[in-house]
């Protein structure tokens, strides 16, 4: 698995920022109670030998492209993904304030956050995902709920928050952390303060977490994103070399922590 693993990075870096691989997944019914939720499943054609998986939380606005892509090109490699629904059919954002409202609900209400993150897991476990070989990794509000599920002790080996929010109810006591964490973060992003930064930093050496956290030169929030258009300025913006410098960490930490 590594070494296909080292072969297909080397070859999905090098056509990252031109081809998005066309590959439909299929859509997942499940529930939270009477709350119906539809997730997106990948299966690889050619699956690893442990049948990896990785569970993909997306941004703020739900499942959109960005998680897509992320999805199309892990299944590529051997990976079984499964992109979760955290706000369930109704309740799908239909603009930025809408989306604000809801991500607020699930990092204010962390158990409710944390709940709909494992039922996501339960559902790539049930496609054939090998339940003690699985990453999760989150864009924004998902690498909020990519850093919850390290704190709430998810059996997994690793989780990855890409230009995730860092924060946490300073309430809560600190738990030890056990699996592995990987934050891809933009140097110049004003959605994160510094004080947070400091505290997540706290929180992991508290934690005895093994932990990482990486910056990117003139990357702002939503650095992955390419339909975040291109202008620092509005402290959201695309950035192609960040975003390729990402996907290569990314890629390497898939590499060390899965079979």
């Amino acid at each position: 698995m590594k070494t296909t693993l080292r072969l297909s990075a080397i070859l999905l870096i090098g056509i990252f920022s031109a081809t998005i691989i066309d590959a439909q997944p299929a859509t997942i019914p499940y529930a939270d109670g009477s709350q119906k939720l539809n997730g997106e499943l990948s299966v690889p054609k050619n699956h690893s030998k442990k049948n990896a998986g990785i569970l993909i939380l997306p941004a703020w606005m739900g499942i959109d492209a960005n998680a897509r892509q992320s999805a199309n090109q892990l299944s590529a490699i051997g990976f079984y993904t499964f992109i979760a629904d955290i706000y369930g059919e109704g309740n799908y954002p239909k603009s930025p304030k809408d989306a604000g409202a809801q991500a607020g609900f699930y990092k204010k209400n962390v158990a409710d956050y944390q709940r709909r993150i494992r039922l996501a897991l339960a559902q790539l476990i049930e496609a054939g995902a090998d339940s003690s070989n699985i990453v999760v990794i989150g864009y924004y509000f998902g690498g909020t709920g990519a850093l919850e599920a390290a704190r709430s002790g998810l059996n997994v080996k690793g989780v990855v928050s890409i230009h995730g929010g860092l924060s946490r109810d300073t309430t809560r006591t600190i738990q030890p952390i056990t699996t592995r964490v990987l934050v891809l973060h933009g140097a110049d992003d004003p959605t994160i303060s510094q004080k947070d930064i400091l505290a997540f930093q706290n929180e992991m050496r508290t934690a005895k977490a093994d932990w990482e956290m990486i910056y990117y030169a003139n990357a702002v929030h939503a650095f992955t994103d390419r339909t975040a258009g291109n202008d620092n300025s509005k402290g959201v913006a695309y950035n192609e070399v960040a975003a390729k410098r990402s996907w290569s960490e990314l890629l390497r930490f898939l590499n060390e922590v899965l079979e």
